[in-house]
């Protein structure tokens, strides 16, 4: 059997087996990145790689590919290129991925993509030509055998790819069987959805641990009760447990110092994750942690302790 290559930190890391932490950055409907370069510099010294998201909940923003690269140079903070198969037939993503190395991409995150009808252009027509799996199949098929469609590429792409799960999942049965055709199509790591529940979370990791692919568990720590709010109401698949929500809604009513308010914020995500993450790293479930703290790097150094030990 060949040696499995790597091409990026990321690649390395999860060839290493380091415990690994991921971040999250959201472009925006802008052609100015320097509030994003600058969100990826406060992050760097904290995680490994970061995602960089394409159009989410539907609502048109910068190409993620194209935002990728800026911030790979300007802010020298390796990127997880997400990419979806809702906006781009398979000749299109495949001319996308050769365009991702020839940028210096060399991670990317298969997704199917939330609908056009969920976001600000519901007229658009979805593609969907593959679907989650097909496109890490495309992405190993280019990057393992140097082809596409039997066609020789000169110059292959060198990419690692994987894929998402979503643990909140009913019926959970389902979703494990869409992570082992992921995995069957060569997904090398899988980031989750957003948890809460520490004991679906576990019968989760367990159902899939099968099919021997790292697992990066998704934490989404909120900066205010307005987003905590926000979140619950409107991201797809994700329901904020109402302890929770009441906890940060008593920190913006209780504290009236802005200052104060952000270190009670900070406190309490940190008070909720560590000991879930504690509890799933102790059963060895977990490869690593991949934060969406989408517009709050400051929360990364606290991050770094939810991870230790």
């Amino acid at each position: 059997m060949a040696e499995k290559k790597s091409f990026s930190k990321l690649g390395e890391a999860l060839a290493r087996g380091d415990f690994i932490l991921t971040g999250e950055l959201e472009p925006e409907k802008t052609c100015d990145l320097s509030h994003l370069v600058q969100e990826a510099k406060e992050m760097a010294p904290y995680v490994v790689a970061a995602n960089v998201t394409d159009s989410p909940l539907g609502i048109v923003t910068i190409n993620s590919l194209a935002a990728s690269a800026i911030v790979q140079r300007e802010a020298g903070l390796e990127c997880i290129w997400q990419l979806t198969v809702r906006d781009v037939n398979k000749l299109g993503i495949a001319g996308m991925i050769m365009g991702a190395e020839a940028l210096g991409i060399h991670n990317v995150l298969s997704l199917t993509g939330d609908h056009p009808r969920l976001g600000d252009m519901p007229e658009s027509k979805p593609v969907f030509d593959l679907d989650s799996a097909t496109l890490v199949k495309l992405v190993r098929e280019m990057v393992d055998t140097g082809k596409i469609n039997g066609k020789d590429i000169e110059h292959p792409p060198q990419l690692h790819v994987g894929a998402a799960a979503n643990p909140n999942s009913d019926p959970m049965e389902a979703e494990a069987l869409k992570i082992g055709r992921k995995a069957e199509a060569g997904a090398e790591f899988i980031q989750t959805q957003v948890v809460y529940d520490l004991d679906k979370t576990i019968e989760f990791l367990r159902a899939i641990q099968r099919y021997n692919v790292p697992v990066l568990l998704g934490l989404f720590p909120m900066k205010s009760y307005a987003i905590a709010k926000g979140f619950d109401m409107f991201v797809p698949g994700v329901d904020v447990p109402k302890d929770i929500l009441a906890k940060w809604k008593g920190i913006k009513t209780d504290i009236t110092d802005k200052k104060a308010q952000n270190e009670a914020y900070d406190q309490a995500n940190y008070e909720f994750f560590k000991p879930l993450v504690t509890e799933l790293k102790t059963k060895k479930l977990l490869a690593g942690v991949h934060c969406m703290a989408v517009h709050y790097p400051r929360i990364f150094p606290k991050l770094v302790e939810v991870i230790k030990g």
